[in-house]
């Protein structure tokens, strides 16, 4: 009778993705989640709230990755606001991914014909350093870099100022190393079951995702300040398993008269392709049919406001 070979010990734990704005932490996440779960656009501090994301491989363990907002400075409350969430998410977690936008990093070093690190990249890295973390160094966007040869002394640069566990050159957007990404987070996370059911995804309500599916496309189709002075609410979200059928109306909040008009748009214009875009998102996120209505609504200065701020989790 053949003995059965023991299976190998799972790992789980919690992961931070962090680094300065628009280095592709969101993208990274829904990459390997293989869902999206948070919102992504080309625009800097897309994401503003910590927001949780579960992936399970029942071979290995689970990663539950904790994306976070950039961090930056500003003088701005809500901006504050937003790297307070991120720097107290590092007390959280177990493993901590350090992200960087490579092609911006090489092509900034090119310029200044310097190999230090730039002043916003610079703030992020002190800010690992003083906490002492438990850090695995992510040089995205290197699909974006012609001369893969400056990826060395980037890395060199960045490991010689933190002490990583490891560093992994990847493309969230093309997938390039990503599965050698995931074995990386496996092997510097502790050895313990599941820390979720494995059908979990998120820890956002329904109602969150709705209102965050609809900032990113005011996001997408707006520009100078008005994407940083909008903030969305979901006032109905009713399921009607009848119709199979979600009834949501949302309210996109702004800070000024101006910024209403523009996004309202000639005749309601950009207001219905903002809302045709993004019940297009949230039909294949539920899957199901989905009658969305949405709003404009001035309230000033809420970026400002600590209320409000409360009242939407920034702060």
């Amino acid at each position: 009778m053949s003995e059965s070979t023991p299976s190998s010990p799972l790992s789980s734990g919690f992961v931070a993705l962090v680094g300065k704005p628009n280095v592709g932490k969101s993208t990274l996440m829904n990459a390997i989640l293989g869902v999206k779960v948070a919102i992504t656009t080309s625009k800097p501090q897309t994401t503003r709230n910590r927001i949780l994301g579960v992936q399970t491989f029942p071979e290995k363990g689970q990663l539950c990755f904790v994306d976070t907002p950039g961090i930056h400075r500003s003088k701005r409350r809500l901006n504050r606001a937003m790297t307070d969430t991120a720097l107290r998410s590092l007390e959280e977690v177990d493993l901590v991914c350090h992200i960087v936008d490579a092609a911006e990093i090489v092509e900034w070093q090119k310029e200044s014909g310097r190999l230090e690190l730039p002043p916003p990249e610079r703030f992020v890295m002190d800010q690992l350093v003083d906490r002492e973390l438990e850090a695995v160094l992510v040089v995205n966007k290197i699909d974006l870099v012609d001369d893969k040869l400056r990826l060395l002394p980037l890395i060199e640069t960045m490991t010689e100022t933190n002490d990583y566990h490891d560093a992994v050159p990847t493309s969230a957007l093309t997938g390039e190393n990503l599965d050698r990404l995931v074995d990386v987070l496996f092997t510097n996370l502790p050895e313990q079951g599941m820390l979720f059911p494995e059908e979990m995804l998120t820890d956002k309500a329904e109602r969150f995702i709705a209102a965050e599916f609809v900032r990113e496309k005011v996001m997408e189709k707006t520009r100078r300040e008005v994407p940083y002075s909008v903030a969305v609410e979901v006032e109905t979200f009713r399921d009607d398993p009848r119709r199979d059928l979600l009834e949501i109306a949302v309210v996109i909040h702004v800070e000024k008269e101006g910024q209403k008009g523009i996004i309202i748009g000639k005749k309601g214009s950009r207001l219905k392709e903002i809302g045709v875009e993004a019940r297009k998102e949230l039909e294949g996120f539920f899957g199901k049919q989905v009658y969305l209505e949405t709003f404009v609504r001035v309230e000033p200065l809420w970026s400002e406001d600590p209320g409000f701020l409360r009242r939407f989790d920034y702060e």
